[in-house]
């Protein structure tokens, strides 16, 4: 890892820069395959799945039969961990329900606002070495809670055409409509534009590699809605001679062995923390079996020795972490001040992975810097909000002659005109 002491603000923006791929070459290739399967639908799915998961699939929709016998795969163990979990995300996306808010704001003007679900939702679980059946949780439960009538989930197949059968019995649990064995760019297309097997939606959620990222910008341009820009993940631990080093350093290799591209930091007031956290991660990488992978994360990440809390807290902040850890002996001061994360965990027992899993918040967090202006799913990604007005005779006069001022003086008259005929009839009894 990178140690480095005392940065200057005027280099924080250098030396917190994400690791970034190119993705022009990307972009034509997601396009292309978005054409093909906006024109051949079922056909230029299989095409794709043959090509790229290397398996011929003669049903994309996932059988009753394939569901039991993936709830039948999965261990005791595991069930009851995920039934755990799906019990404490429930918990916290139900409390996260508003009711109808509604105001007179001038004697006879009535407004109020409802939330509604969206309607048809597409869910993307990527499968390969790290199939995300904890994804399935957090994103079938909410769209369930929000009252969203159709949950859609892609997940791409395996050599023998089966999808992991974690990924299909939280599915299943979580009341997953529909299950198709699809992945990657032509997944996104197809919940895009609606083949014969595969409906359209209206708002496409899950992670995924760069092509579905990209995928997932592309399916904007059609109409589609999406939770939010997406990156590698990542993690900034803000810790001092409070934390536990052993602790530090397991939090800060859980999110490297994400990915190669991951991003892990450590902001400390302690050099001598800073040793600690070091020499513990090469101890435990030993040990991990995705080693290779987060030893290559680990490489880019940073070590960072500043003064004193209120630098850390500035520095935290422009960077705006996924994850954001607080271990010291001034976590308040953090708490109060943290204005630019998606997700923050408390305390020497509140490993980040706790929210991974089974905390009950949401993982689905936004990474790449968007923690500035955006927020993680949570129960609203589900549903829009909707506006009401109803006003009577006595509101219409209150706030009719303002209506025909402004109007006018935006110069356009047809909108004065339906207000004008309204006072009329009311002044003449018409």
């Amino acid at each position: 890892m990178n140690k480095i002491y005392n940065p200057s603000p005027e280099n924080w923006f250098a030396i917190l820069e994400r690791p970034t791929k190119t993705v022009d070459d990307i972009e034509q290739t997601v396009k292309e395959i978005f054409k093909e399967v906006q024109k051949k639908g079922d056909e230029a799915i299989s095409k794709y799945t043959s090509l790229f998961d290397g398996v011929t699939i003669s049903n994309q929709e996932v059988t009753e039969t394939e569901i039991k016998e993936a709830v039948a795969a999965v261990s005791d163990e595991l069930k009851v961990a995920i039934q755990l979990a799906k019990g404490n995300i429930e918990e916290f996306h139900a409390a996260q329900k508003t009711s109808r808010v509604e105001v007179e704001t001038i004697e006879g003007v009535n407004c109020w606002q409802e939330k509604r679900p969206i309607q048809k939702i597409g869910l993307y679980i990527p499968g390969g070495t790290a199939p995300l059946f904890s994804t399935v949780l957090m994103l079938a439960v909410p769209a369930n809670i929000a009252g969203c009538k159709e949950i859609v989930l892609c997940s791409p197949p395996d050599k023998t055409g089966k999808i992991n059968p974690a990924i299909l019995y939280a599915a299943n649990l979580c009341g997953v409509t529909k299950i198709l064995k699809v992945g990657g760019i032509q997944a996104i297309a197809a919940m895009t534009f609606g083949t014969k097997t595969i409906p359209k939606v209206y708002k496409i959620f899950g992670p995924g590699n760069q092509f579905v990222t990209v995928a997932k910008q592309l399916a904007t341009q059609y109409g589609v809605a999406i939770d939010m820009p997406a990156g590698p993940s990542e993690l900034l631990v803000v810790a001092d001679d409070s934390a536990v080093p052993a602790f530090v350093a397991s939090d800060l290799l859980s999110q490297a062995e994400h990915g190669t591209d991951s991003q892990v930091i450590l902001v400390s007031t302690s050099k001598t923390l800073i040793d600690a956290v070091e020499e513990e991660i090469q101890i435990q990488l030993e040990a991990l079996p995705r080693k290779e992978i987060a030893e290559k994360a680990i490489a880019n990440s940073k070590l960072i020795f500043v003064e004193n809390d209120q630098i850390a807290l500035d520095l935290i902040n422009e960077y705006g972490p996924e994850h954001f850890i607080v271990c010291t002996s001034s976590d308040d001061f953090y708490i109060d001040g943290i204005e630019n994360a998606g997700s923050i965990f408390i305390g020497n027992y509140t490993p980040e992975s706790a929210g991974d899993y089974a905390s009950g918040t949401n993982h689905t967090l936004p990474t790449n810097g968007y923690a500035k202006n955006y927020s993680g799913v949570n129960l609203d990604s589900f549903t829009k909000s909707m506006t009401f007005q109803k006003i009577s005779e006595v509101g219409i006069q209150n706030i009719g002659k303002a209506i025909e001022v402004m109007a006018e003086a935006e110069g356009l008259q047809a909108h004065k005109n339906a207000v004008t005929l309204r006072l009329k009839a009311i002044k003449y009894g018409k």
